[in-house]
């Protein structure tokens, strides 16, 4: 939280509680107030093996070590948040106090009805804490914005919690690409020089100020004729080496009979087929071929180089919450309804590559390419480990920071991980562009040099596919 002159008192919802349990530690010099329905709520949440569980009794294990051993006085004088220093979820300048609700609230009316809610008891704690302290400002924290919407109508300052944002404006977002300007080579070319290794790749070493900015992995291009597209390769004191890439664009570079359709599908693939790029995020909205590229490329290094065993791939499956039991079938056919776009993608790759000329040979390719692929769910990705996968997580922008680390610590040697989503099509509650996991992803593993980004902006389905895209 922003904090200004002055020390300020936050009142936490138990959303907040359960999206970060670490959130008692995160308001600086500030005071932090917990209602009672809050303790209440996360006793009623506790239970379950979902991340909302397991947050839930997160925060309660960090609210027991907090007033263990405390005396009824101390805890109502205000207990010190530094109290937990060795336990290292704190910010560093962590200084502020806990307080507990006492003496309970009544309920604000819930609009005429006499239905009871708790969110209305967190407003009545709040209203009551803004008339007993008239100099301190008191701050609802809720990820509820409708409960934020009924303080601002009662007059109580509220706000979301956004220690979680990786950035203030999405449009800020790491993109993977820059265009070069037209005058490059005249501003870094003067102590230019090139060269070519035994394996036929062109290599530039550059220096600039323009340079200096770039990250291990990232593409960069010039717009004009000469078709000029490379990856920065290396960075140092001697400048910054870049590497011009394959144009798979070109029949003769198709990957399972893929070819680029656009500059930024090309920069996909170059990612995608790279074995010193282990970690690879594609977003993009519908119809610019993330799934397809991402599968071509599986099945190019998994069935013809055998560089990995097999496909694995995964999605969130947002409409059924956290648990997939009471459909029937193995873990597989219970992800069947959510990888339609897996199924469409293998149907056309289906005929790539070969020379099917009746159904049989089709369906002979198909149940091939089916027999490379895993499909599990994300529930029961805890405590495995992937040796030597081509993993795909599709979706991934429904994903919390927290969920998409478990998917990623997942990988064993030899894996390669590929994140798929799109920003504006986010089904999580209390999840945006700037909070999403895959955002959080392609932020933090920007600078890491075995880790690249590409963000597709291009639809390549259909002329009536591109123009709802921009129309509806």
């Amino acid at each position: 939280m922003n904090s200004s002159t002055g020390k300020k008192l936050f009142v936490l919802d138990t959303n907040v509680l359960m999206h970060d349990p670490a959130c008692l530690f995160r308001f600086q010099e500030h005071d932090l107030f917990i209602p009672m329905i809050v303790l209440e709520e996360l006793d009623h949440s506790k239970k379950g093996l979902s991340d909302v569980a397991r947050n839930a009794r997160q925060a309660s294990r960090f609210l027991d070590e907090l007033i263990h051993q405390t005396s009824l006085e101390a805890i109502r004088a205000g207990i010190p948040l530094d109290r937990l220093m060795a336990a290292g979820p704190h910010d560093e300048d962590c200084a502020g106090r806990l307080f507990f609700e006492v003496n309970r609230s009544e309920p604000v009316s819930s609009c005429g009805t006499s239905k009871w809610l708790p969110g209305h008891s967190i407003l009545a704690t709040t209203l009551a804490l803004v008339q007993e302290q008239p100099e301190t400002p008191v701050v609802l924290v809720s990820k509820d914005i409708n409960l934020r919407i009924k303080a601002s109508v009662l007059g109580i300052l509220a706000e979301d919690y956004q220690n979680d944002q990786v950035l203030e404006d999405i449009n800020l977002l790491y993109s993977g690409s820059q265009a070069l300007p037209e005058d490059f080579w005249e501003t870094h070319g003067n102590s230019m020089n090139s060269w070519v290794d035994v394996a036929g790749r062109t290599f530039y070493r550059v220096m600039g100020p323009l340079s200096e900015r770039w990250h291990i992995n990232q593409f960069v291009y010039l717009e004009n004729e000469s078709g000029f597209e490379a990856i920065v390769r290396r960075k140092g004191k001697d400048g910054v080496v870049l590497e011009l890439i394959r144009d798979y664009r070109t029949p003769q570079h198709a990957v399972w009979g893929v070819q680029a359709r656009n500059r930024e599908q090309n920069f996909a693939l170059n990612a995608l087929m790279d074995p010193d790029i282990d970690f690879v995020t594609l977003l993009g909205t519908a119809g610019t071929g993330k799934t397809l590229l991402t599968l071509a490329a599986g099945l190019m290094l998994t069935h013809e180089r055998k560089q990995y065993r097999e496909i694995v791939m995964t999605r969130e499956t947002v409409p059924l919450g956290e648990d997939i039991g009471f459909l029937p079938g193995t873990e597989e056919e219970k992800m069947n309804p959510w990888m339609g776009a897996l199924y469409d993608n293998l149907e056309l790759l289906g005929g790539y590559g070969n020379s099917c000329n009746n159904q049989w040979e089709r369906g002979a390719t198909q149940q091939l390419l089916m027999s490379r692929v895993t499909v599990r769910s994300l529930n029961f990705m805890r405590g495995r480990t992937f040796n030597s996968r081509f993993m795909i997580l599709d979706e991934a922008q429904n994903l919390t920071s927290k969920q998409i680390k478990t998917l990623i610590t997942r990988a064993g040697p030899g894996s390669k991980i590929v994140c798929l989503g799109d920003i504006a099509q986010i089904d999580t509650p209390y999840l945006t562009g700037t909070t999403s996991g895959l955002t959080y992803a392609i932020d933090r593993f920007k600078s890491w040099p075995h880790a690249a980004h590409i963000s597709m902006r291009r639809g390549e389905r259909s002329r009536l596919a591109d123009y709802a895209a921009e129309a509806l």
